[in-house]
């Protein structure tokens, strides 16, 4: 009878491990306009079809699209806490592109960049850094010091970069929307594409530390 009883509790425990593993990761998207799919139907965001790139290959999110079209990084600073729900595993931040177009001080960039990140690491939320690239236009001394903040924080905070969020996107005019700065629908898919191997890196490893 003992014995029993040992082997059904072995069972439900066994059973009841595969049932956790498979709790879905629950992901923000923390971003402006590239992330928040402006010009584009909701259907197009790049957290839906990151989500559904994701479920294609049977891995589980629930991604929180928390694009604001026109954010900076200071302005995703001030919003952090209440973007980031309780309850959030993980978040894919892309901020930093307004910054670059306005011309805004680096040093202002990568502090509101580092405040996110380390307030994200505090509540235990895993951060996957996406990297922007400043436009010629403010000369090359500025994009030297603005390009460099996404591989210095990656380092100094521990955590992983994508190099460039529109990577294989950006200057393609078949790319974009008229105004030569968002992806179209097709853009989007390509973002998707080209970051789909790093985030299912960053998810696995999340995976393996929640188990």
């Amino acid at each position: 009878m003992h014995i029993l009883v040992l082997l059904m509790g072995l069972m439900t425990a066994a059973s009841a491990q595969p049932a956790e593993s498979a709790k879905p990761v629950k992901m923000v998207v923390l971003g402006d306009s590239l992330s928040a799919g402006y010009g584009l139907p909701a259907a197009a965001s790049f957290p839906v079809r990151l989500q559904k790139a994701l479920d294609a290959k049977g891995i589980k999110v629930d991604i929180i699209n928390a694009g604001v079209s026109g954010d900076t990084a200071s302005g995703g600073r001030d919003r952090v806490d209440w973007s980031v729900p309780e309850g959030t595993d993980a978040v894919i931040l892309e901020l930093g592109a307004n910054d670059a177009l306005r011309g805004t001080d680096p040093a202002v960039t990568r502090a509101a960049l580092s405040d996110i990140i380390t307030k994200l690491k505090s509540r235990k939320i895993a951060v996957l850094l996406c990297g922007m690239l400043a436009p010629p236009n403010y000369g090359s001394d500025y994009a030297a010091k603005f390009n460099a903040i996404y591989p210095d924080l990656s380092k100094s905070l521990g955590v992983p970069l994508y190099p460039f969020f529109l990577d294989g996107v950006a200057a393609d005019a078949k790319l974009n929307q008229a105004d030569g700065m968002h992806p179209t629908a097709d853009g989007v898919d390509i973002v998707v594409k080209n970051i789909l191997p790093t985030v299912e890196a960053f998810v696995g490893a999340l995976s393996g530390q929640r188990s």
